[in-house]
């Protein structure tokens, strides 16, 4: 249609007046370049996002999830204090000292989320039973759970995504394990930049981080969900019964492996004696 030919999500949806393409992820985001402040760089994306949503349905549907996907990864990228770091330094930027980390209790405090005798109470519970402070946070109910995971991915200098906000590029799901997609809570999203992104409640575990790297031959980063978000997905696309059929499966060749290897042991006595 004409109507398409002539859009420009950036221009007419997003009020960039920037016309050069493609755009980088603080031109696509309205901030300022090299912008450090995390808490701004999460509400212009929500705004952006949130604005990009209203074209989600009707003629220009497909235009509209591009971009939100768009939008996604841009914040994915400088809501990762380390992947920042390096995105900034391929712009140009000198000096890269990004963003500090903040204590999770004095993002609670300073968002308004917990009192000081909320916070009390959480610790001291945590300590009780022996609980993270995030864990205890949300047992206590002292806050939602997608705004505790807010604040964590904060403190850890890592993205939050409410998964809701991307469509899943399920080309991705077979290059993670049903098992390992069910033990370790994972599921991956997208791509950003050559780097595979995978939702999980709990930063990627350093061990599984190289063993993904080296198995897919790209570096995986951790993109912070909700454990609801996470769970709906892995039942959906990871049963149980696939976990079954992976696990008979690698009983197979266990077994054809043991099997090979009898036989080069039988054959090896074989040739010893035929020499001798």
């Amino acid at each position: 249609m004409d109507s398409e030919k002539t859009l420009d999500v950036y221009r007419d949806w997003l009020g960039i007046k920037e016309t050069d393409r493609p755009l980088d992820y603080y031109q696509l985001l309205r901030l300022k370049r090299f912008e450090d402040d995390q808490d701004r760089v999460r509400r212009h994306y929500r705004k952006m996002h949130n604005h990009a949503r209203k074209y989600a349905t009707g003629e220009f549907s497909g235009a509209s999830q591009e971009l939100l996907n768009e939008l996604a990864r841009a914040m994915l990228c400088l809501a990762d204090i380390r992947r920042k770091k390096e995105y900034d330094a391929s712009l140009g930027r000198k000096v890269v000292s990004g963003p500090r980390k903040k204590e999770l209790e004095d993002i609670f405090i300073e968002r308004g989320l917990l009192s000081r005798q909320q916070l009390d109470i959480a610790q001291q519970y945590a300590a009780a039973v022996g609980l993270s402070l995030r864990d205890a946070v949300c047992q206590k109910e002292f806050v939602p759970q997608d705004a505790v995971m807010q604040a964590f991915a904060q403190a850890e200098g890592l993205p939050f995504l409410e998964l809701s906000d991307v469509t899943i590029d399920e080309s991705l799901l077979p290059k993670i394990s049903a098992v390992t997609a069910r033990t370790h809570s994972v599921v991956p999203v997208m791509i950003e930049h050559d780097h595979l992104l995978l939702a999980s409640p709990n930063p990627l575990d350093l061990q599984l981080e190289e063993d993904l790297r080296l198995r897919l031959g790209m570096p995986v980063r951790t993109v912070l969900c909700t454990s609801g978000d996470v769970n709906r997905l892995i039942n959906e696309y990871y049963s149980r019964e696939k976990v079954d059929a992976e696990m008979a499966q690698r009983s197979d060749d266990v077994g054809e492996v043991k099997d090979a290897e009898g036989l080069a042991k039988t054959w090896d006595k074989i040739k010893k004696w035929a020499k001798k």
